[in-house]
């Protein structure tokens, strides 16, 4: 489980192709969180699992790459299949149990991949228009919480067929969506609160599109 709130931004150093799809190597650029390979990590908000060192008793050092397999699956249905060598990922460790909860509750499964529709840059603040897919608006609601590429934000508007979010200064310098342009594809992970009272509505038969 995670929380939105990245740590660190790293970037992408080595891509291999393997029989089960990819293996990541992402340069951690000094992040002082050392994980341990077996460790959850979010990459650009997919829950993924440090491979490297072999040794579990070994944290992996400031100048090593952190390594992931990538199933063809989760390629598939996320945006991980489209990194590039020198591409910059948002990071975050996994929770635990004395963790401030700064964001929202994030389990680092993506619901869908959306496409930035428009950055708008006029006023103070910087808004992103992203349309997603259809299927997951009826989770996105007006205040409510989403994760678009690991970070958590809350909706600022919703529209027919697209969601809106502000970013504060703090998310363009930290993360990835500080390079956000119209026609970007991004990872979305819907609050999994609604989604839960959404399912259970569906099991009682109820109208979700009311």
């Amino acid at each position: 489980m995670f929380t939105g709130i990245v740590q660190q931004l790293g970037v992408v150093g080595d891509i291999q192709t393997t029989d089960l799809g990819r293996r990541l190597g992402i340069d951690s650029r000094g992040w002082p969180h050392r994980p341990a390979a077996g460790e959850s990590i979010a990459v650009n908000g997919c829950c993924l699992t440090i491979t490297a060192p072999t040794d579990h008793r070994e944290p992996v050092r400031s100048d090593d790459l952190l390594r992931f397999d990538v199933i063809h699956q989760t390629l598939g249905l996320t945006t991980l299949g489209e990194l590039a060598v020198g591409d910059p990922v948002n990071l975050e460790p996994a929770v635990t149990a004395t963790t401030l909860l700064s964001g929202h509750v994030v389990q680092g499964h993506i619901d869908g991949v959306g496409v930035v529709g428009a950055v708008d840059t006029a006023g103070s603040d910087r808004r992103l228009r992203i349309e997603p897919p259809p299927e997951l608006m009826e989770y996105i609601i007006p205040r409510g919480s989403i994760a678009v590429d690991g970070v958590s934000l809350t909706v600022a508007e919703v529209g027919e067929s697209f969601f809106e979010v502000a970013l504060i200064p703090t998310t363009l310098d930290l993360t990835t969506l500080g390079r956000a342009e119209p026609g970007q594809r991004v990872n979305l992970e819907t609050d999994y609160l609604v989604k839960a009272v959404v399912h259970w509505l569906r099991r009682q038969h109820v109208d979700t599109a009311l």
